[in-house]
């Protein structure tokens, strides 16, 4: 386990409960959403700890961060695998947390299907440590672990079920860079960017035949600033010995030919499109129904606009061709 260089402050201020003061860990906290919501936390004079292994998260989004928030006891940041049990022991061992935001996991749903048991182990064991498809599944089995907990635990828990995330920072700090490897996992939203860039030759669309009104899978875009606004409120509002899950999404699905459209727009690319056969995995309709969290957290999705939200992460991609490297 390794501490950055942000890192080497007075022990006491992450060590010890401060009255006034909230002290998150946000564990996948360099990955996409994770650094999203220490941003969001940040801003809102949380003091946050990022526990990341950097497996798929980025270095250069802790670094924005702690350029950002360079001030003594508002963030540090922990390089450990949550599957080590003695690196977990001391973390919690040295640091006084009011909360954990969970995020560390592997999340592509392409990925689960060919390398199914590093999902149950990553996203269901190391749940553990702090049903679709084998990604589903494994994030189902550690929701019911996590109700298993809570029968004998006072800790306030709230779980949020949400799908596929796009957007990035409205004022460009942030953004989304998946590793090279995992691109052709990734999500539709970097297939989009990679190829109005030039980088890959096109989108590879999976499955035309599905009962859909354009034979392609709708699903529930949800930006990752509303997705962080609605982690912030379950945190708020997070109680003990009531378990609240939440979906979070917009409620309205959109076919993957009307996200390449509307990715078209935001990049003024015409992107090519390739159809394939299925992806192993999929479901043709797959959206969420938001009105428990909009009626118990006052939670409702703000940023509905698949362009305007592709717009705002293509301006970030355009700026940092190479990831973070670029900045």
């Amino acid at each position: 386990m390794h501490l950055s260089p942000n890192s080497r402050l007075p022990a006491f201020q992450f060590s010890r409960h401060e009255k006034g003061v909230t002290h998150v860990l946000v564990t996948g906290g360099a990955g996409y959403i994770g650094s999203h919501a220490a941003l969001r936390l940040l801003k809102e004079s949380y003091r946050v700890t990022i526990v990341d292994n950097l497996s798929r998260g980025n270095i250069g989004a802790v670094k924005v961060l702690q350029e950002f928030f360079p001030e003594p006891g508002r963030l540090q940041f922990i390089y450990a695998d949550l599957g080590d049990p003695d690196a977990v022991d001391k973390i919690f061992s040295e640091n006084a947390f009011d909360a954990v935001i969970h995020f560390a996991a592997v999340a592509y749903v392409g990925e689960s299907t060919t390398d199914p048991l590093k999902y149950y182990h990553n996203i269901t064991s190391n749940t553990l440590m702090v049903p679709i498809n084998p990604y589903g599944k494994a994030k189902k089995m550690a929701e019911d672990m996590i109700l298993d907990f809570s029968k004998n635990s006072d800790m306030a828990i709230m779980i949020l079920r949400y799908f596929n995330v796009i957007g990035s920072d409205p004022e460009g700090r942030l953004g989304e860079a998946p590793r090279p490897e995992l691109r052709e996992q990734g999500r539709i939203s970097g297939a989009c960017f990679d190829a109005a860039r030039g980088i890959i030759p096109g989108v590879k669309v999976k499955g035309t035949d599905y009962k859909t009104h354009d034979g392609t899978c709708i699903r529930d875009y949800i930006d990752v600033t509303d997705l962080v606004d609605a982690h912030v409120k379950a945190l708020q509002h997070a109680k003990p010995h009531n378990v609240g899950i939440y979906n979070v999404g917009t409620g309205k699905g959109r076919s993957v030919k009307e996200f390449v459209e509307a990715c078209k727009k935001a990049t003024g690319v015409d992107i090519k499109v390739e159809y394939l056969p299925r992806r192993p995995g999929d479901y043709a309709e797959v959206f969420s129904d938001p009105t428990k969290i909009r009626r118990e957290l006052n939670w409702t999705a703000r940023f509905t606009d698949l362009q305007e939200s592709l717009g705002i992460a293509w301006r970030w991609q355009k700026a940092h061709r190479n990831g973070y490297s670029s900045s």
